[in-house]
């Protein structure tokens, strides 16, 4: 009887509040997990890895924002500044507006984190009245100015009197969208916030100097703005900059010709416009990558293939470091998901006590390994047999080999800075100009059998003195940073070489004029002869190059590159040389790609091919690989598509796909039932042709009136 009223009416009944179940990431990576038992302690390991990557990954991209961020505070307050001095008419016109064009490159998603950190740093050290817009959401001057209104003033803006009604109706504060009432509200802002006594201001009321800070205004994409909208703004804007400080922050993501692409002289003129340049993505790229990969710190690595992948998708589809940071989080995720022994993937004690607690099952996947079969294959029989039967033999080893992989990084990183220092400005790079390529070479090979990394030693064999005593003095400082004991023995025999040449330097200052004999047969060369005495004078000159002997300086550049040379080739063998590589390095590049490079047309494809792995419909399971006559009406469309040559006759498709929706009624398909037309199977004929356009497969054509045309392969 709660329902009883005289009139008609909607009642409201409220569910009753019950807790939903919800589910922890936990659970969601334990789900489907490979060997569940030790799936706890995986995810822990997985979470706490993943922390303090995003953790240093954060702190990374802040120091390298920093630059631009403080030019444009500084920006910022030297305009506000300036306005509130006597000279600002001298400084600019009464009608400009001082605005930054923020040039950000093509990698969009990256901007979005840009602007949040820019947004707040103005807001805790500039000024409390920041609104951020998008083009998405301004696609008219007054969808512009409602936006700039709100997220100034922190209330809701009515675009019209029917609004201001509904909000009066209901007993919301409102205020006319204006720039006329932006401009009264701000001055009872800073007249209250200046004149009310220290002790009863609220802290968001409470504005420190400048006493009328200014109201930033930033348009993160500016290119997607439609320009009759933006070149309105800005004209309404310029007749209340006397009254309201108002300044400009354009986000611009290709050239700063934009804002003249966008904006006549007659609207331009009114901005006064600084560019700014922030770090371009190749190069923020690369310092993550040797922050973040190239390091001992965090033992997850990525091997060459996935490597390849993520630089693919990055430097081919969208040049954003966030989204390559979002595929190495994707990579660690499915590691520790996929790989049991993914528990010895941490901290060398931690790794350690793990090993001791592996099980039987887990010591069986250990010896399942390729590294590891690799790795018995070469020890004696008594060793073999003990490995292969006695787990806490092969516990014994396994935690020598968990050290033996902590060392192996600890060399590897620093002997490839070095590498990469002397070869990476080489006469066309032959091992990379970007220590990344470098890395992907060693990680795929052993460097030194490569025909590039013999070509560099050749070139570096000319350098002259100067440039390769720079060049060691670089690789003397990447070992100093180095606390690993075998580094710092090769830091000592690297500093004696550096210490010879500066020998060679004294010694060359002392050592008296050398004879010039040896040029002898040149001087012979400029008296008059016969053809006989010149071929012998040519061949005396070659004799006497060959006999030459090798200067100090060539025989101890030699010595120094032979020095190098060991170096590399004890430290820097791939990866796949060590026993349990596997345990630290991700290989399923495949999966990677799967989930970060999507192909929706073969995915579409396949679901209309398909339907029943989709709709798990039993009436829709085939085993032939044919679509089923109750398909829905796309698939059919679809399937008789693929039968038809370039050009399809609609009137024949329509005939054929009444054919086969009669069939799935029960008509026989020569009865006249089948090849009558109604005006449902009509209808839905045009539905499922148009939504086949839409997807891509079929377009119009002007060739003939009653026919389109086919845009996919295959078929007749």
């Amino acid at each position: 009887m709660a329902t009883t009223s005289v009139s008609k009416g909607c009642f409201v009944f409220k569910p009753s509040a019950k807790k939903r179940k919800t589910t922890s990431l936990e659970h969601h990576f334990r789900h489907g997990c490979e060997s569940p038992e030790n799936s706890e302690l995986r995810f822990k390991i997985c979470q706490d890895l993943w922390d303090k990557i995003k953790t240093d990954t954060e702190a990374l991209q802040d120091e390298l924002y920093r630059k631009i961020l403080d030019s444009l505070l500084d920006f910022t307050r030297k305009c506000s500044s300036t306005r509130l001095q006597s000279d600002w008419p001298s400084q600019m016109r009464a009608s400009e507006i001082p605005t930054a064009a923020l040039i950000l490159g093509v990698n969009v998603p990256d901007h979005d984190m840009t602007f949040q950190s820019l947004s707040e740093l103005l807001q805790q050290s500039v000024s409390p009245f920041v609104a951020s817009v998008q083009a998405k959401e301004c696609g008219a001057l007054k969808h512009l100015m409602k936006k700039v209104l709100e997220r100034v003033m922190g209330t809701a803006v009515a675009l019209d009197d029917e609004e201001e009604e509904e909000a009066e109706h209901t007993s919301a504060q409102s205020v006319h969208c204006s720039l006329g009432g932006l401009c009264d509200w701000y001055t009872s802002k800073t007249k209250k916030s200046s004149s009310g006594s220290p002790g009863k201001k609220r802290s968001s009321d409470v504005i420190t100097e400048p006493q009328q800070p200014p109201v930033v205004v930033i348009f993160k994409d500016l290119e997607a703005f439609n320009p009759k909208v933006l070149q309105d703004f800005i004209l309404i804007c310029s007749r209340y900059v006397e009254r309201l400080p108002l300044m400009f922050i354009f986000g611009i993501a290709t050239s700063p010709s934009t804002i003249q692409h966008m904006l006549p002289h007659s609207v331009s003129s009114l901005l006064c416009i600084e560019l700014f340049q922030s770090l371009t993505c190749t190069q923020h790229l690369a310092t993550v990558i040797d922050k973040l990969i190239l390091t001992s710190h965090f033992p997850f690595k990525l091997n060459k293939k996935v490597m390849q992948v993520l630089m693919s998708i990055f430097l081919y589809h969208d040049f954003s470091v966030r989204n390559f940071i979002k595929g190495i989080q994707l990579a660690l995720l499915e590691h520790f998901h996929s790989q049991p022994l993914s528990v010895l993937c941490c901290r060398k004690n931690e790794a350690l006590f793990n090993v001791k607690q592996l099980s039987h099952d887990h010591l069986e996947s250990v010896r399942r390994l390729p590294s590891f079969k690799r790795y018995v294959e070469k020890q004696e029989r008594q060793d073999k047999e003990n490995l292969l039967t006695s787990d806490n033999h092969l516990k014994e080893v396994c935690q020598r080999m968990v050290k033996d992989l902590g060392k192996y990084h600890k060399a590897y990183y620093p002997i490839l800075r070095c590498l990469h220092t002397l070869t990476c400005s080489l006469p066309r790079y032959p091992l990379g100009k970007q220590i990344r390529e470098l890395h992907l070479i060693c990680l795929e090979t052993s460097v030194w059998e490569a025909e590039d990394y013999q070509t560099a030693m050749k070139l570096l064999k000319m350098l002259a003195k100067e440039e390769l005593i720079s060049l060691l003095q670089r690789c003397l400082e990447i070992l100093q940073q180095s606390k690993f004991k075998k580094i710092k023995s090769a830091l000592s025999q690297l500093t004696e070489f550096l210490a010879k040449f500066k020998q060679l330097d004294a010694a060359a200052e002392a050592a008296p004029a050398q004879d010039d004999t040896v040029t002898s047969p040149v001087r012979n060369l400029q008296k008059k002869t016969d053809l006989f005495q010149l071929q012998k004078t040519l061949l005396e000159m070659n004799e006497s190059r060959r006999a030459k002997r090798l200067s100090p300086f060539e025989v101890l550049r030699n010595e120094t590159l032979e020095f190098i040379d060991s170096l590399v080739k004890s430290y820097l063998p791939p990866p796949e040389s060590q026993p349990l590589y596997e345990v630290c390095y991700y290989s399923s590049y495949s999966t990677v790609r799967r989930h970060l490079n999507a192909t929706p047309r073969t995915s579409i494809q396949s679901a209309l091919s398909s339907p029943y792995y989709y709709l798990q419909n039993e009436s829709l399971k085939t085993e032939d690989g044919t679509v089923s006559n109750s398909a829905p009406d796309i698939c059919i469309a679809y399937k008789l598509h693929l039968e038809c040559g370039r050009l399809i006759n609609l009137y024949d498709w329509l005939e054929a796909y009444s054919t086969v929706v009669s069939a799935a009624e029960g008509n026989h398909p020569d009865s006249e039932n089948s090849r009558k037309v109604d005006q449902v199977k009509h209808a839905r004929f045009i539905q499922a042709v148009s939504e086949l356009e839409f997807l891509g497969f079929i377009k119009s054509t002007k060739q003939k009136t009653d026919h389109v045309a086919r845009l996919t392969w295959g078929g007749c």
